[in-house]
């Protein structure tokens, strides 16, 4: 009997012993040296020399990465007890590829396995293979950090938070500091369960603050029928084709029936900060595509618009009215157009003077001396079609006009000629010109 009673308690400490070397209550990693041991990373995780775990990099954009504590952890005595309370801290920091612009975020997660593919991770911060948004049985509870309004929120079985916060920290109780997730720069969260009043607490503050008084976000929900007895914890993280950007985690401590222990924060690796050289290159990358992906369409879209609305003020600006008597001399007719830009519009620059007849331009010296010119009645004394075009066009200089050259235009002007003499008609008709001409002046 003695021996029977003897065995049942070897065997009983024999499995004892086996359980707590399998199942881990508490860990600490005060940075992630390689040769990395008790952690399991997959997809675009890895390790860096310097001891940072990376959940994603910029060499792979679209896909999620993973890592977890390799062995199990045992949050109930027995499948079907409550959840013991449990206890975590960590330092991340998220940077990203364009400033100010984050992907989908990481999140905590405990799940009840970690084998997570990655086909189905770049998005929804890696979980959308293991959440079925709404289903009890996916037995996962998460803390997501999510660029997308910048907040904080606790998830149970879904992508949908039960409570949500702006990422921030309380400094006082009525004075509230909030954080960039996408800053850059590493920030500390702790995530605490009581297992009596089922109360949930998430803080964080900056590197090397003290942990606030009051919590980032708090609710209370039993998880002892969300989580299982055993199960995994780690990180989860995604990025995005065209935002893309990379998930750091710089140390991490665990404990469950216990505060969890307290992270060496001198021993932490540091993440490198992006050189100037390095900025520049990306913010002009960053016009190259706004350019391409805003502007460009932009343009296509606006250059036919404008093209047909140039087109049509053209053919306003130039319309003419032709009446009955002016198609008899349709062939020598003289066009709007080609008159406008003799003219050369009657811009400022042209004017001579003003006065009491209004504005006279150099332009319209040119018209007259032309109308008087083409007026005589002798033909032969006419320009012809190719000499007024010369003229109009600026080829060749108007010749100045003399009493001979306006021979026979008085009559064609209908300047009665009784009681005048030649030179007295042309002295008066030169005088009123030159007044019109000059303005006034």
């Amino acid at each position: 009997m003695f021996a029977k009673l003897l065995t049942i308690v070897f065997f009983s400490i024999l499995l004892r012993s086996i359980q707590s070397s399998s199942q881990n209550l508490n860990f600490t990693f005060n940075g992630f040296h390689p040769p990395l041991t008790g952690i399991s990373v997959q997809g675009s995780s890895s390790v860096t020399p310097k001891g940072v775990l990376k959940l994603t990099n910029l060499k792979n954009v679209s896909g999620g990465g993973h890592a977890f504590y390799s062995k199990q952890i045992r949050f109930k005595d027995s499948p079907n007890s409550t959840v013991s309370s449990f206890y975590t801290t960590f330092v991340f920091a998220i940077r990203p590829f364009f400033w100010g612009i984050g992907g989908h975020g990481m999140a905590f997660v405990i799940a009840p396995n970690f084998s997570l593919p990655t086909s189905a991770s770049s998005q929804s911060l890696g979980l959308s293979n293991i959440i079925n948004n709404g289903n009890d049985t996916n037995h996962v509870f998460a803390v997501e950090f999510d660029p997308d309004d910048n907040h904080v929120g606790i998830d149970i079985n879904s992508l949908k938070s039960v409570e949500s916060s702006y990422a921030g920290y309380w400094y006082t109780n009525d004075h509230f500091n909030e954080l960039n997730l996408v800053s850059s720069k590493p920030m500390q969260v702790w995530v605490d369960y009581d297992g009596h009043t089922h109360q949930i607490n998430v803080t964080m503050a900056p590197f090397r603050k003290d942990k606030p008084k009051k919590p980032l976000v708090s609710t209370v929900r039993d998880l002892s029928s969300i989580l299982l007895q055993d199960m995994f914890v780690g990180f989860s993280s995604s990025s995005a084709d065209w935002s893309g950007s990379e998930h750091f985690v710089l140390g991490w401590s665990f404990r469950v029936k216990g505060e969890a222990p307290l992270l060496a924060l001198s021993k932490l690796p540091r993440v490198k900060q992006r050189s100037w050289m390095t900025l520049i290159v990306l913010f002009f990358f960053s016009l190259l595509l706004f350019g391409i992906f805003c502007v460009f369409p932009l343009f296509i879209i606006c250059s036919p618009i404008c093209l047909v609305r140039c087109i049509l003020r053209r053919r306003r600006k130039f319309a003419e009215e032709i009446e009955d008597w002016e198609t008899e001399f349709a062939k020598n007719r003289m066009k709007f157009k080609d008159l406008y830009y003799a003219t050369k519009g009657f811009k400022d620059n042209g004017l001579l003077g003003t006065g009491g007849f209004g504005s006279v331009y150099k332009e319209m010296e040119m018209v007259l001396k032309l109308g008087l010119l083409c007026s005589q009645s002798d033909p032969e004394n006419r320009p012809t079609m190719r000499q007024v075009l010369h003229y109009l066009k600026g080829d060749v200089m108007l010749p100045n006009l003399s009493p001979s050259d306006l021979r026979g235009s008085e009559r064609l002007l209908g300047i009665p000629q009784a009681g005048f003499s030649e030179s007295s008609l042309f002295t008066g008709e030169s005088s009123i010109t030159n007044s019109v001409l000059s303005g006034g002046r």
